[in-house]
């Protein structure tokens, strides 16, 4: 039995099933949310949704609060940051394609940095009491493979730089956490999920396809087992079993790692 606080859970983490678990998911839109689980789950009074948003600090403060009331002395086991901007404007395209477009590229890149940076910052902050309670005393944070800077050399993976230069910010956030907390036996970690079919790319363009598989090709080089994107719930089965067994004893404290629990990223 155990009790997981997760922003974003509306695009879906699976750990509900287990009716002892208790979850508290952090959203921006809680009416959607609401009605969504109901459709896909049913009833499960183990399950909270609360309104926050990474943007606003206040939100944020307020889901902590009503977060304590609904965990009481419990406290929390596995708080997972989850949630996160991410931009379609540099998605397929190489960061050079970027030149010409000054305001945008100024207007995603504070977005990102406001959501994916400061907004988990926020997030830590705010929820580390209830974390300290717990028994598990665990903070992941979901990242990305393409913050790899190997990868990116090696593979010479050119697309989605503001949005890795976010994931990377993040990942160096948390292990400085790590080496705060570590003491207190809070384990903070970043974890890639893999490459994972959302659903992202059914409304895309000619040019955007051609750029997303040439980033398949790549990946095929890289790792020639590779054969495609995996499914959220493979992807979150293999992240759960990835923040389960680690430990600040065995070296995970602030440490990147893919959903498989090493440096493989697909």
């Amino acid at each position: 039995m155990s009790v997981y606080v997760i922003t974003g859970v509306s695009k879906g983490i699976g750990i509900s099933e287990d009716q002892k678990n208790l979850i508290v998911g952090l959203v921006r839109d809680k009416a959607a949310t609401e009605k969504k689980v109901t459709a896909e789950l049913g009833d499960r009074p183990n399950v909270h949704i609360l309104h926050a948003d990474l943007t606003n600090y206040a939100s944020l403060k307020q889901a902590a609060a009503d977060t304590a009331k609904i965990v009481g002395e419990r406290g929390i086991d596995y708080l997972v940051a989850n949630g996160a901007f991410v931009p379609y404007f540099d998605a397929y395209g190489p960061i050079g394609a970027l030149s010409d477009k000054v305001e945008e590229l100024e207007a995603v890149s504070s977005t990102l940095l406001q959501t994916n940076v400061v907004g988990n910052i926020h997030l830590f902050h705010l929820f580390l009491p209830l974390v300290m309670k717990g028994k598990v005393k665990k903070a992941i944070t979901i990242s990305t493979g393409l913050t790899d800077l190997d990868l990116t050399n090696d593979c010479e993976v050119d697309t989605g730089a503001l949005y890795a230069a976010s994931k990377a910010a993040m990942n160096v956030i948390v292990a400085k956490f790590n080496a705060q907390y570590k003491k207190d036996g809070v384990l903070f970690m970043s974890i890639s999920p893999g490459l994972v079919e959302v659903g992202r790319y059914a409304d895309s363009t000619p040019e955007e396809i051609q750029g997303l598989t040439g980033f398949v090709g790549k990946l095929v080089t890289y790792a020639p087992h590779f054969k495609g994107p995996i499914t959220p719930d493979e992807s979150v089965r293999h992240i759960r079993s990835t923040w389960e067994k680690a430990s600040i004893e065995d070296g995970y404290g602030g440490a990147f790692v893919s959903h498989l629990g090493n440096k493989q990223w697909v």
